[in-house]
C-alpha cells in the first residue's frame, strides 16, 4: 500500500505515484488491497446496532475525556473507527477514519464533515504518511503499535480504550457474553511498551439503565454478535442497570 501523499480530486485521491483511487458515494475511500479475515469487519447489523446505541448517548462520558485527551490536536486519526462516534465529538481540525469495514465507513464519512473515511486493515500498514498525526485513538479495537507509532508525530499521543474486568456486568454472566481476557491491562502494556511511554491513564466507571432494546443493541455491536449464546434477555429485569467500566491511556511514542 502506498504511503506517499494524496492529492483530492472530484470524485477520487491520486497520490504521488499516480495511484488513483475512487470516492464512493457514500463518501469513504477504500485503499485495503487483498481480503480481509472473516469475522473481522462489522455487518450492517452490528454498525446499524452500534449507531443506535451511541446515539443515545450511554458512552457519552468516554467520548468526553477522549475529546479532553485529544486536547488541540488539528489532525487525529481513529484506528478501527467505526461509525466515527468517537472521533466526530474530538476532533478540533480535521479527522481521519480507518477501518476495514465498509459498512461502518458509510456512517463514519457523514459524521463530520471534516472526517475523511478510509478503508484500511489495521492489522496492515496504515495507508497514512509518517508522522502525519497529532493524536491517534484507538477504542475497543485492535492494536498494531509499530504502525501507530510511525503515523504518529514526535510528540503526538495514541489513546486507547480498553474494557474493564466489570464491562457489561451483569449481561456478561446473564447472557453469556465473552468475557475480557485476564491480565488484559498488562497485556496492552507489554504490547505497545516497545514503542510507547505511559502518559496518563484514566479508570472509568459509570451505570447505565437500559431497557431490553438497549441491551440488545450494545450485545448486538460488540465481539459477542460472531458468536453463539445463549439470549436470557427474558430473565434480565426492563431496565437493567449495566456497569460501564474502561481503562483509558494515553501513550507517548518512543522518540
Amino acid at each position: 500500500m502506498c504511503q506517499e501523499s494524496f492529492s483530492l480530486l472530484p470524485e477520487s485521491i491520486v497520490c504521488t505515484r499516480q495511484h488513483v483511487f475512487d470516492i464512493s458515494k457514500q463518501g469513504y475511500v477504500n485503499l485495503l488491497t487483498g481480503s480481509t479475515r472473516p469475522g473481522t469487519a462489522d455487518t450492517p447489523a452490528m454498525v446499524a446496532a452500534r449507531d443506535d446505541f451511541l446515539a443515545a448517548g450511554y458512552y457519552d462520558p468516554i467520548a468526553a475525556r477522549l475529546a479532553d485527551l485529544c486536547g488541540m490536536g488539528q489532525i487525529v486519526g481513529d484506528a478501527g473507527a467505526g461509525t466515527g462516534f468517537y472521533l466526530a465529538k474530538a476532533i478540533k481540525g480535521v479527522g481521519l477514519a480507518l477501518d476495514v469495514s465498509k459498512h461502518a465507513l458509510k456512517r463514519a464519512a457523514r459524521a463530520h464533515p471534516r472526517i475523511g473515511a478510509v478503508v484500511a486493515d489495521v492489522w496492515r500498514p496504515l495507508p497514512v504518511k509518517a508522522d502525519a498525526l497529532d493524536v491517534l485513538l484507538n477504542v475497543f479495537a485492535p492494536r498494531n503499535p509499530g504502525e501507530f507509532a510511525r503515523v504518529l508525530k514526535p510528540g503526538g499521543m495514541l489513546v486507547t480504550v480498553t474494557p474493564g474486568a466489570d464491562h457489561l456486568s451483569p449481561l456478561v454472566e446473564g447472557l453469556g457474553l465473552l468475557r475480557v481476557e485476564e491480565d488484559k491491562e498488562g497485556r496492552l502494556a507489554a504490547a505497545v511498551g516497545e514503542w510507547f511511554a505511559l502518559a496518563v491513564q484514566d479508570r472509568l466507571e459509570f451505570d447505565l439503565e437500559l431497557d431490553h432494546k438497549a441491551v440488545s443493541e450494545v450485545v448486538g455491536m460488540g465481539p459477542s454478535a460472531w458468536h453463539e449464546r445463549e439470549t436470557g434477555l427474558d430473565a434480565l429485569p426492563d431496565p437493567v442497570t449495566v456497569r460501564a467500566s474502561v481503562l483509558i491511556t494515553g501513550w507517548r511514542p518512543r522518540r
